[in-house]
């Protein structure tokens, strides 16, 4: 079994493997893997490793291990790294502009912010937030960013609250929530590897063995779809041939035709689940 994503799930996981069954943690955050670690104490078939998801195959490789069971992928930012509020991911408060996931990286919001050209910004403003206001942001971040370094999270909200038409900021959500989406996900690439990721994945795994995505935007979840149909695989004969001969290969069946959604139960207990979706794939 291999968890990515550190103690989300990873104790409700551990605990209904066998004695024989391994665990494996992969995290970017290293304090996610220290939580992860002080949670599952008492269970001895866990190993921890601190690195990416885009690297499973390497990992696996380093680790001396085949092939696995399952696989679990929850995308995105974690409760723990948002309640931090000096890791800079929420738009309440006040901290520096981070947003790292893993803090031995260069690239951080900071630098996003004060050195990406006015284009850049409204670029990933845009594809990664889908914010509409996006050029107005980004003309008004870099004006501002002439007079002095942005270097937290509330001068950068002030900053988008003020590029907005009054009328805008009636939105059912933050003002800033987008931007800051967009920024995070620009800051640990989350979107351009992730296709090759989940097609990875499914090529670790046993017959059998299921990977399972957990996503939390659109654009996380149109990623993971389309690897799924892919790796599904579809006959591109014309409709009229008797038998195929296109010769397509399947590495197996999408077990979700439609995304599984939290319950009115989930919901009322954890609201940030509310934008969830699992998406679930079976290897051949």
């Amino acid at each position: 079994m291999v968890l990515y994503g550190g103690a989300g799930h990873s104790y409700e996981i551990v605990k209904h493997l066998s004695k024989e069954g391994l665990l494996i943690g992969i995290d970017r955050d290293e304090e996610a893997i220290l939580a992860a670690k002080e949670k599952l104490k008492d269970f001895e078939n866990v190993i921890y490793y601190h690195g990416n998801h885009d690297d499973i195959k390497n990992i696996l490789e380093e680790l001396n291990i085949d092939k696995v069971d399952g696989i679990l992928l929850d995308l995105g930012v974690s409760s723990y790294q948002l309640d931090e509020r000096n890791r800079g991911f929420s738009y309440l408060g006040e901290a520096d502009l981070d947003m790292r996931m893993d803090r031995n990286q260069d690239l951080d919001a900071k630098k996003i912010v004060n050195t990406y050209s006015e284009d850049e910004l409204s670029r990933i403003f845009f594809e990664y937030g889908e914010e509409k206001f996006s050029k107005k942001i980004a003309r008004k971040i870099v004006e501002e960013r002439k007079k002095k370094e942005i270097s937290t999270t509330k001068e950068l909200v002030e900053i988008i609250e003020n590029s907005l038409p009054g009328w805008s900021k009636n939105r059912d959500s933050h003002p800033a929530k987008r931007v800051f989406q967009a920024i995070r996900i620009e800051v640990n690439n989350e979107i351009k590897p992730l296709y090759d990721t989940v097609r990875n994945s499914i090529d670790c795994l046993r017959q059998g063995g299921r990977l399972c995505i957990i996503t939390f935007h659109s654009l996380e979840d149109r990623a993971v779809k389309n690897a799924y149909i892919d790796a599904e695989g579809r006959c591109t004969c014309p409709p009229d041939l008797p038998y195929c001969i296109c010769n397509y290969k399947s590495e197996g069946k999408i077990i979700t035709k439609k995304p599984i959604y939290p319950t009115d139960e989930e919901q009322a207990e954890n609201s940030r689940s509310k934008s969830a979706k699992l998406r679930i794939f079976e290897k051949k």
